[in-house]
């Protein structure tokens, strides 16, 4: 059996409303058009059921039809995607330098606070 092709790599919109989706777990576009209004009352319905249904098409969503309202839910888990994309960073961006991509984030600026949380995780690593 031949393996499925992967999905594409979202755009930020259709990142956007993954973003929206993934603590759904899945929803019609009426659903996620509903969510998406409280942060962007400037979207329209249209928009988000055409955005959905593009989304499926390369196989970042999946549909299940058997509702007169389709159900739409991510093709791949948060974490999934967003260690797919980073990977992706690291190699374009950064030669495949995991330690270039980290050291340019911190530059980049981070709080107090950030800086004692990646602290407390390198800690950890420390010990395991």
């Amino acid at each position: 059996m031949a393996k499925s092709p992967a999905p594409s790599k979202p755009t930020p919109a259709e990142l956007d409303l993954l973003q929206v989706l993934w603590p759904l777990g899945s929803g019609t576009a009426r659903q996620v058009h509903d969510e998406i209004l409280k942060t962007r009352p400037d979207v329209t319905y249209a928009t988000v059921l055409r955005l959905m249904q593009i989304m499926h098409a390369k196989g970042l969503l999946i549909r299940d039809e058997s509702e007169r309202s389709h159900v739409y839910a991510p093709a791949q888990a948060q974490e999934s995607l967003q260690t797919n994309l980073l990977k992706d960073l690291v190699q374009r961006a950064f030669s495949g330098s995991a330690k270039a991509l980290v050291l340019a984030a911190l530059k980049s600026g981070i709080s107090k606070k950030e800086r004692e949380e990646i602290e407390e995780l390198l800690k950890g690593e420390d010990k395991q």
